[in-house]
């Protein structure tokens, strides 16, 4: 597996919905078209909430990982 390059990370752990998306949101607006971010959460609900975020404004949702009780969500600036 190809190590992924991140451009730019928000922890948004013990955060509960909506926050972890809204920091996602402003942080990929500072990033530049393909670049990568990656946002640690704990809340579970953030693994459905980050794939609707990507359906809803066309950034790729690279990547999606949960070691113990943190989940990783990778996403590319479209």
């Amino acid at each position: 597996m190809t190590e992924l390059t991140i451009d730019a990370e928000v922890d948004a752990r013990g955060l509960a919905c909506p926050l972890p998306i809204l920091r996602a949101k402003k942080a990929l607006s500072a990033l530049g078209s393909g670049k990568l971010l990656r946002v640690l959460a704990t809340d579970p609900g953030s693994v459905r909430d980050f794939q609707a975020f990507s359906r809803q404004t066309g950034n790729e949702l690279v990547a999606q990982t949960q070691i113990g009780t943190v989940w990783s969500h990778v996403m590319r600036r479209r």
